[in-house]
């Protein structure tokens, strides 16, 4: 039986693993469950899950988890802070980690876990745009199986030969492409995305997702992530993976080949198909997904992304050509954009204004190891807070 850990498990990657967890309790067991601040949330899915370990992430939160799991499910034993999360990632408490947690804040569990050589399910894109170099490198180093679970990756594993991750892109491999729906406001100009509001932008029209993950989606800044993404997982050059508008959210991403074939994946938009792709690799096993009924979808539909009134892509494109310091500056000054924009504190032009001035005025592009990184990550934050205050976006 596989002990899994689900760093994130409040969140909706988190939901959407224990929906598949559930679902074959022969199978697997939610070893280790985390969240980041809801205590109640938290205590829930233990009295439901009945964990080894449940850790909160705030450490000024532990006596309350402390307090509501005595009463709740005594036998979930209680912890806090990140530290703790590395630590437990890399324990004999787990097997496979699902990396659901939010934000670069999941970059030390993420690589903690890779170093003790698990079976990681990667829904944390920022831990591989930020340290995509060193994660793959111990992904390498010490033999473990990585597996991506944003729904393009997946996809894109599925359809490339193995090993899709940890060697070199294959000589057969032309492109990589990966689909991006659009988002909620796909076809609109920038001046009818001036006014646009937080619930707006939340409003994913094919997935559910957290508020961070949906605005990301509606300004491309997910699909310039992701390009980053799978430029480290498949060791793909950046002229090789293109991104495609395709709103119906079926096809998931495409591989080309040299010989003129191209493999796609397709399925409904439901992550519970990649997690259980993750969970039970090499087998396929029930994730709950209906089956895809192509004639009821009757068309699928593509286009170019429009990176005038969408330039996320291109900065994050950028970013990628000038290194990983200048892709950890991008990744914090987004996260410092969309917080401050769903706080009503930034327009959401003013989300892309904000990245590229932050990326103009550090000009760091080297990083040799996570403390250089995380050196760059908070003086960017800092750098684009300040931004905020000072100019009007």
């Amino acid at each position: 039986m596989r002990r899994i850990a689900i760093l994130g498990a409040t969140g909706s990657i988190g939901g959407s693993a224990l929906d598949v967890v559930a679902r074959h309790p022969q199978r697997f067991r939610a070893s280790v469950l985390s969240a980041n601040e809801n205590v109640d949330a938290l205590v829930a899915l233990c009295c439901r899950f009945q964990p080894d370990v449940a850790i909160i992430a705030r450490e000024d939160r532990y006596a309350a988890l402390r307090d509501a799991l005595a009463q709740a499910s005594p036998a979930t034993r209680p912890m806090a802070g990140i530290a703790a999360l590395a630590d437990v990632a890399a324990s004999e408490l787990c097997d496979t980690v699902v990396a659901a947690i939010v934000g670069a804040a999941g970059l030390g569990s993420t690589l903690a876990a890779a170093h003790a050589g698990k079976r990681i399910l990667l829904a944390n894109k920022e831990s591989i745009v930020v340290g995509g170099a060193l994660l793959m490198q111990a992904v390498r180093a010490s033999g473990a199986r990585l597996l991506p679970v944003d729904s393009e990756h997946n996809a894109l594993y599925q359809c490339l030969p193995e090993p899709a991750i940890g060697s070199a892109m294959r000589p057969e491999v032309r492109r990589l492409v990966l689909t991006a729906s659009g988002g909620p406001f796909r076809g609109w100009s920038r001046e009818q995305l001036a006014p646009v509001t937080p619930e707006q932008a939340c409003a994913h029209p094919n997935w559910r997702m957290g508020r961070k993950i949906s605005v990301d989606s509606a300004t491309l800044m997910n699909k310039g992530l992701e390009v980053i993404e799978a430029h480290w997982l498949f060791d793909a050059p950046p002229e090789r993976i293109e991104v495609v508008v395709h709103p119906q959210s079926i096809v998931h991403s495409l591989v080309q080949y040299t010989d003129g074939s191209t493999l796609a994946q397709l399925g409904n938009p439901d992550m519970r198909t990649a997690l259980a792709y993750g969970l039970a690799w090499p087998e396929r096993i029930e994730a709950g997904v209906p089956d895809l009924d192509l004639a009821a979808v009757a068309r699928l539909d593509f286009q170019p992304p429009d990176e005038v009134a969408f330039p996320c892509l291109r900065l994050a494109r950028e970013a990628l050509r000038e290194g990983p310091a200048a892709t950890t500056i991008l990744n914090a000054a987004n996260e410092v954009a969309v917080s401050a924009f769903l706080q009503g504190r930034l327009s959401f032009l003013g989300i892309a204004a904000l990245l590229e001035s932050t990326l103009t005025r550090l000009h760091e592009r080297e990083a040799a190891d996570i403390p250089a990184l995380l050196d760059i990550d908070a003086r960017a934050r800092r750098t684009a807070l300040s931004l905020i205050t000072d100019e009007a976006f």
